[in-house]
């Protein structure tokens, strides 16, 4: 269900916005996947990523390394305020009347998502290499050690959701680009070998015109009786 017009928006003035059209839309479903991925993920590491063992300071269950968790928590806290802010663009969307105001959002959703993607990627390895180097002793009764699986479960199913968003926006980008050629390029004068147009008129002559955008004059049909016509004779006194 991709609008007709450049940048995958349509015309201005024909936009009336339908919830279940957008909503069941596979780039909209795929946002709304990628927002809850970025809730379970620091929702897990805030709530029991941490833990105190023997004494008031807590400890990252990613073999106590603080910045695995707080890597985790800024991507996580960093996709969800995107995830809300693009799916607020995708419903105002398709009222931009302006092709360039279209290209400027379609080029951000591009980068904030293909910059999503490395993230998500990076801390994907990061936490799944702290988690492997996590020793037992560390995570007495197994403490934590759930939030943490699925933390990094949710780093790889959040990099899947936005690798396909970016190359969504790579899509809408490129077909936008090419029907925008379409849209500003002007056209040239003609030049000095174009082919010459007659146009005939009605005492027989011909009108060359060698504009091809020129429409032809306006013609009326004449009685040749009436072009002959004699000057009258002076009265004779």
């Amino acid at each position: 269900m991709e609008p007709a017009g450049a940048y995958g928006a349509g015309k201005a003035g024909s936009f009336t916005f339908d919830p279940v059209a957008f909503f069941t839309h596979p780039r909209t479903v795929l946002r709304l996947l990628s927002w809850v991925f970025s809730i379970v993920v620091f929702s897990c590491i805030v709530n029991e990523g941490y833990i105190n063992i023997g004494s008031e300071r807590l400890l990252c269950v990613f073999n106590n390394n603080a910045d695995a968790c707080n890597f985790g928590i800024t991507v996580g806290v960093a996709c969800f305020l995107g995830s809300i802010f693009f799916l607020i663009l995708d419903v105002y969307f398709p009222s931009i009347s302006n092709i360039r105001d279209r290209r400027r959002a379609v080029l951000l959703d591009l980068i904030f998502s293909g910059l999503a993607c490395f993230l998500w990627f990076v801390g994907f390895c990061f936490l799944a290499n702290q988690w492997q180097a996590t020793s037992p002793e560390e995570l007495p009764l197994a403490q934590g050690s759930d939030a943490a699986r699925a933390t990094i479960a949710f780093c790889f199913f959040s990099i899947l959701t936005w690798a396909v968003l970016t190359l969504s926006a790579l899509r809408r980008f490129l077909t936008g680009s090419k029907t925008n050629l379409f849209t500003w390029q002007h056209l040239d004068p003609p030049s000095g070998n174009a082919r010459a147009t007659p146009y005939p008129i009605a005492n027989g002559a011909t009108i060359v015109t060698t504009n091809p955008y020129q429409a032809p004059p306006f013609t009326e049909t004449l009685d040749p009786q009436k072009l002959t016509q004699q000057r009258p004779l002076a009265p004779a006194f």
